[in-house]
């Protein structure tokens, strides 16, 4: 029993730092987007309550704005499938199996289930009608003024760097993340990334790519109704350069899917032979409410609570697309878990994927049609700031102070204990700056509490005095 529960808290410790919990035995695994992006900045974080703008909902709350539509559910007219839908429902009675099996592992991780009911919690800087009303990239990029809007970039305090923000690359070469402004808002672009704001992929790179994301604007009817965003023909996807990305020694190609079997056959006999990607596997994204339970019934014809993630691989113009033999085969049915974000917003998956890329030491990493933007990587869409806006981060000033303070922790603690005539510390009242800074050091599991201030302003986070003080000094 004692063996068990070393197990569980070690895996619970490595969630807490990676946002990646490993269901033991299994091809299962549970996500946190919202730690995983974070691991892309220093000062800044994704406000988990921007994220999580759905399904954190009481249960008092769902049953009264969903009492008409279960009733509407509970009385749908059955009807004779034709043979795409026989189809449909064949590829899904293959997987459910394992979709059940993956779901009740989740809700056996009883100590699992406790954090997930608090990953929303922290500091709200941004409702969901905040995030909807931002600049229409897609728009902006389409008036005759589009080639004169610039987006500044605040690279170090007093110096800024200007680009032009459409058909264009836009780099954050440093190795920390950066404020950037454009017309009325602010963006944060992380460390040593990059992104593309153009309709048309750029047909030259002098170096290709080991991984490539693709997140297609399917055409949709649901998509369209909602207003979302615009959709595009399925034929259009067969003009997307994949070759002319891919590194020649071969890249990973993973493409984000629906569960409409036309779709899919396309994809199979079409879009993959045209873009020379030999398909490996299917993983599946299962969607989960903040409680554990499933978004929607399992079996509901329409609105599954999955999607797939096909993987395939892909190399350079001129050379077969057949899996390298040196890279390390990928599991068939992956399953990975997550309380969806925004409608539409994929969870970022790429650590999960970087142990089958070709090449890898480091992978280069393309996100094609992207809506958000990851440290390292290059994003390439029409809107690829979408989700960057600073209004949905929260300013973590002196999370890159963090391992400096950790060094001095003995020296300051010195040096308190010596101030101290009478071996008590002076009890002050805090801050809210040190309220966060606390916070943040307990969850490093430190006996002590540190306390950061900055002589010349939070801008010039380079000069920074730190000061050790027992958890009981602190004022609530």
């Amino acid at each position: 029993m004692e063996k068990e529960n070393s197990k569980t808290s070690e895996k619970l410790s490595a969630f807490l730092g990676s946002g990646i919990y490993r269901f033991e035995d299994s091809n299962v695994v549970f996500i946190d987007p919202v730690r995983m992006l974070n691991r892309s900045y220093t000062r800044f974080r994704a406000s988990p309550s921007a994220y999580y703008s759905r399904f954190f909902d009481s249960r008092e709350t769902i049953v009264s704005s969903n009492s008409k539509k279960r009733k509407r559910k509970d009385k749908k007219i059955p009807h004779d499938l034709n043979e795409r839908e026989k189809a449909a429902n064949l590829r899904h009675q293959k997987a459910r199996p394992m979709l059940l099996k993956a779901h009740e592992l989740l809700m056996e991780a009883t100590d699992l289930l406790a954090i997930m009911k608090d990953l929303r919690s922290g500091s709200n800087t941004c409702s969901s009608t905040e995030c909807s009303e931002q600049n229409s990239f897609i728009e902006l990029g389409k008036v005759w003024q589009t080639p004169l809007y610039e987006i500044i970039l605040k690279v170090w305090k007093g110096f800024e760097r200007v680009f032009p923000v459409f058909n264009n690359l836009v780099v954050n070469e440093t190795s920390d993340d950066i404020e950037a402004a454009f017309l009325n808002k602010k963006y944060i672009l992380p460390r040593e990334s990059c992104f593309y704001m153009i309709h048309s992929l750029v047909q030259e790179c002098d170096v290709g790519f080991n991984l490539i994301v693709i997140d297609p604007p399917w055409e949709n009817g649901s998509a369209r109704q909602k207003v979302r965003y615009p959709t595009l023909p399925n034929r259009y996807f067969l003009s997307l350069p994949i070759k002319q990305l891919a590194h020649p020694g071969g890249a990973l190609v993973a493409l984000w899917m629906t569960n409409r079997e036309k779709l899919h056959n396309f994809v199979q006999k079409e879009l993959f032979p045209s873009w020379g990607v030999s398909h490996e596997a299917t993983y599946y994204w299962l969607k989960v409410k903040a409680d554990g339970s499933l978004i929607s019934d399992l079996d509901l014809f329409h609105h599954r609570p999955y999607e797939c993630l096909l993987l395939g691989y892909c190399h350079g113009e001129g050379t077969n697309s057949k899996r390298p033999s040196s890279l390390r085969p990928l599991k068939h049915d992956q399953i990975i878990i997550s309380i969806p974000g925004e409608y539409s917003r994929k969870p970022p998956i790429g650590e999960l994927l970087l142990e089958h890329v070709p090449d890898f030491k480091p992978a280069r990493c393309i996100e094609l049609f992207a809506r958000e933007m990851t440290a390292g990587w290059t994003s390439w869409g029409n809107e690829p700031l979408h989700f960057q806006e600073s209004t949905c981060f929260i300013t973590f000033a002196c999370s890159c102070c963090v391992g400096k303070m950790i060094r001095l922790f003995k020296v300051k603690e010195n040096q308190r204990e010596a101030q101290s005539a009478d071996g008590k510390p002076r009890l002050t009242k805090q801050s809210a700056g040190e309220l966060r800074l606390q916070k943040d050091i307990t969850e490093l599991n430190l006996t002590k509490s540190c306390c950061i201030s900055f002589p010349n302003g939070k801008d010039d986070l380079m000069n920074f005095e730190v000061t050790i003080k027992p958890d009981e000094v602190y004022c609530k």
